[in-house]
């Protein structure tokens, strides 16, 4: 997969002017821009519209996880507004997950649908403690219900790609943090890293977004890859 566009910056904001501020200070021929759960939940629909206004692309980040029918009710809202790429939690099981996909199919929308695995954040232990298995079990059980279901990718560490692996899927990391950049992710790793591990797309956040020139830092990294 050779898209040029590989880095989506997550506008991690709880205010709307630092959200619009910052895609100012952006190329959108350079990245495509990550709308999560507090913007979202603050602005609603206003803040996606006026972003894509500047001629980004967007990841609505509101990982769905609900019972089947309010999960396909609210992926045909999402999937009016366009966006380019949506996520769901995995762990919602089959039967959500394909009323996921059936609500991209009755929309004959090309956003990609993508599902969260083990979150980055979840440590060995985590696991255990929440699936009563190990990691690699519980993303081989997500997979098996991704594959079923025919979804477009996954969200998830570029450690855990090796156990996903399938040719078919895009692969989504979040948490990538660069230079001295520290995150809130067990799991996280290196932009090149992530690549060579097998990532099609980087979420980066406060790397660039708390620099105080964001578009020459994701031009650096971009050039890093």
């Amino acid at each position: 997969m050779d898209d040029p566009k590989k880095i989506i910056v997550a506008l991690d904001y709880d205010h709307i002017d630092n959200a619009l501020a910052l895609a100012e200070n952006l190329n959108p021929d350079s990245c495509r821009l990550k709308i999560g759960k507090e913007l979202f939940t603050k602005y609603g629909p206003d803040i996606v519209i006026q972003i894509q206004k500047k001629g980004f692309e967007i990841f609505l980040d509101l990982k769905f996880h609900d019972i089947p029918t309010t999960v396909y009710k609210a992926c045909i809202s999402a999937l009016s507004l366009n966006v380019w790429m949506l996520n769901i939690h995995l762990a919602g099981g089959l039967s959500m997950t394909e009323a996921a996909m059936k609500a991209k199919l009755d929309c004959e929308s090309s956003t990609k649908l993508i599902g969260v695995t083990v979150l980055t954040s979840l440590s060995d232990q985590d696991c255990h403690n929440i699936y009563g298995c190990s990691r690699e079990n519980e993303l081989l059980r997500l997979k098996d219900i991704a594959t079923e279901a025919d979804i477009d990718g996954f969200v998830c560490s570029p450690y855990d790609i090796n156990v996903l692996r399938d040719s078919t899927k895009i692969y989504v990391t979040p948490g990538v943090r660069y230079g001295d950049d520290k995150q809130d992710h067990h799991k996280a790793a290196a932009p090149k890293e992530a690549l060579d591990l097998g990532s099609h797309y980087l979420v980066i956040g406060r790397s660039i977004t708390g620099n105080s020139n964001p578009n020459e830092k994701l031009e650096e990294i971009i050039s890093s890859l």
